[in-house]
């Protein structure tokens, strides 16, 4: 099971947010790309970016701490956020994104996913943020009327690479992850989910690492690893074993 460590991108530094609100805002670096190889000399293998203004506005905006990011680690990278429109998916895979990640766009023009899975197979991933089960877009600030399993069902023959399922009421509030309902999503489906929202603690991990059968490929975890609350070796260790 894969440790995706967060950066989120707020004004070109490295943050984190409060149940997805873009007004309460904690500053964990100013260097992003200092942040990104901190993080790969850990012993991560893989690097979860948002761009969280890109998210609101409906285009990218912290470009350039993405680029910075990219040339300055070696690891694969996966980045969402304002990504509305296959000229921006081209443009990101070209910069050395290896797997882009669309969520607004997926709840608008869901035909628009499985268009974006037919010229970049493995190389699309789709964000499912659930609030009470139903999902939120244009970065959170909006809840759509379609339920979170509903959406996830559309891509199951797109050749999604992967689901990354966020319960927005745990993100970053440090409450534990919602094993129940990201275990029954990922039952539910064939293709692969990455687990995100209130990963706060070793615990955590372990709980997903023991549901791990039922389709999870990975754990997204940003508060619980800048704080110190999980520590990275024993997180590796863990996820790690049977591998």
């Amino acid at each position: 099971m894969i440790l995706f460590p967060a950066i989120d991108l707020k004004d070109g530094k490295c943050v984190r947010l409060l149940r997805g609100d873009m007004g309460q805002v904690t500053v964990f670096n100013e260097d992003p790309a200092a942040q990104a190889m901190t993080f790969a000399a850990q012993g991560f293998e893989w690097l979860h970016l948002v761009d969280l203004n890109g998210a609101v506005e409906g285009h990218p905006v912290n470009g350039d701490a993405v680029s910075r990011i990219v040339d300055a680690v070696q690891i694969p990278v996966q980045l969402g956020g304002g990504i509305r429109d296959m000229a921006t998916v081209e443009m990101w895979l070209e910069k050395g994104i290896r797997r882009v990640i669309l969520g607004t766009i997926a709840v608008r023009d869901p035909q628009f996913v499985h268009e974006a899975c037919r010229r970049f197979p493995d190389r699309i991933v789709v964000s499912i943020d659930a609030r009470d089960g139903m999902v939120a877009v244009e970065g959170w600030t909006q809840t759509s009327k379609v339920k979170a399993l509903d959406l996830a069902l559309r891509f199951e023959d797109a050749g999604v690479a992967a689901i990354v399922f966020t319960d927005i009421e745990r993100d970053g509030a440090m409450g534990g992850v919602n094993t129940d309902a990201t275990v029954d999503l990922a039952w539910a489906l064939t293709t692969p989910v990455i687990a995100s929202g209130g990963v706060s603690s070793l615990a955590d991990l372990r709980l997903l690492k023991d549901q791990e059968k039922a389709g999870i490929e990975g754990v997204i975890s940003g508060r619980a690893l800048y704080d110190g609350r999980i520590d990275p070796v024993a997180a590796l260790a863990l996820l790690r074993q049977g591998s």
